[in-house]
């Protein structure tokens, strides 16, 4: 591995055709996935109430089991089958984020819940399953589109940041981060855009300046291949989230105020809503990198300019 020069992120599959001529094996876990998804379905169909209400997770639980597979038959390595630590700790940590967002919005008042099960185990079961499921499901998606060579070779000039561009990123994040929550409701719920892009601001410069895995890493060596594939991951898992959730009996509504919730709903979800998957994906990554980084767990390696 190199120690200079490089962003060497072992964590995306978003080059992986690139790097990997050779195609693996379906891992048995994939058909355990497709099966979870067909009887899920029919289930589901058929107006089961237990699956009726646990769809969402059941739904994410076969998508990821079975996406994941794929990317392993076509590049020969998978975030479960590859770096089965890095999804071990992924489940928890996706649980953690959420609840952070829940936090949020006890004050912005974006979302709320209907249909939850009437016991606090079978709430607990349903919502911890849920939110285990949204690191994985998002980065298994930007796993999936990289596999068959989405927005392969895509570059731009490098980028050489300067320390001080940086610190200024992170510090414009907090800020976003923090204002939200000290503004009256009235405010803050139009302020949820905020929370996304104020994680990215903060973490993405932060993990970079430690030598984790970054999208400024991948922007300093010309690369947009992985921005892009987690872009378009966003739009993917988010129409697979409204429309899993929009007939479960237990479901997320949104109470999106206007103008921001002007026309039709698509699902549950207003047209400009479907804006924000693209920064959540981002978002999830900066996360999820953050943690790995923390950790120490295959970080990756360029440094910052020192030039201020």
């Amino acid at each position: 591995m190199a120690r200079t020069g490089t962003q060497v992120d072992e964590g995306t599959v978003a080059t992986a055709p690139r790097r990997q001529a050779a195609h693996g094996v379906f891992p048995w876990y994939g058909l355990l996935g497709a099966a979870i998804l067909l009887v899920g379905g029919a289930l589901f169909a058929a107006r089961w109430r237990p699956v009726v209400v646990f769809f969402t997770p059941i739904a994410w639980t076969g998508y990821i089991l079975l996406a994941d597979a794929v990317v392993c038959r076509r590049v020969g390595t998978s975030l479960i089958r590859g770096r089965p630590r890095e999804f071990v700790l992924m489940l928890p940590w996706s649980i953690i984020c959420w609840l952070l967002f829940e936090f949020y919005n006890l004050h912005l008042h974006n979302w709320h819940y209907t249909g939850t099960p009437s016991t606090f185990a079978a709430q607990s079961l349903l919502g911890y399953w849920s939110y285990a499921t949204v690191f994985p499901g998002v980065l298994e998606t930007a796993d999936l589109l990289g596999a068959f060579g989405l927005f392969a070779n895509r570059r731009v000039r490098p980028w050489q940041p300067r320390r001080a561009t940086l610190y200024a990123w992170m510090l414009v994040g907090a800020v976003c981060l923090v204002v939200p929550l000290l503004v009256p409701e009235a405010t803050a719920r139009y302020l949820f855009g905020a929370v996304w892009l104020g994680f990215i601001m903060l973490l993405d410069p932060l993990n970079y300046l430690r030598g984790g895995r970054s999208l400024v890493g991948e922007w300093t060596q010309g690369r947009l291949t992985l921005t892009l594939t987690l872009l378009a991951a966003g739009v993917v898992t988010g129409l697979l989230w409204e429309s899993w959730n929009y007939k479960a009996a237990a479901r997320w509504v949104y109470t999106v105020p206007p103008p921001l919730g002007f026309g039709p709903r698509i699902f549950e979800m207003p047209p400009l809503g479907f804006v924000g998957f693209l920064p959540f994906a981002i978002e999830i990554y900066c996360m999820q990198a953050f943690l790995l980084t923390l950790l120490r767990v295959t970080p990756g390696i360029t440094r910052p300019t020192d030039k201020d």
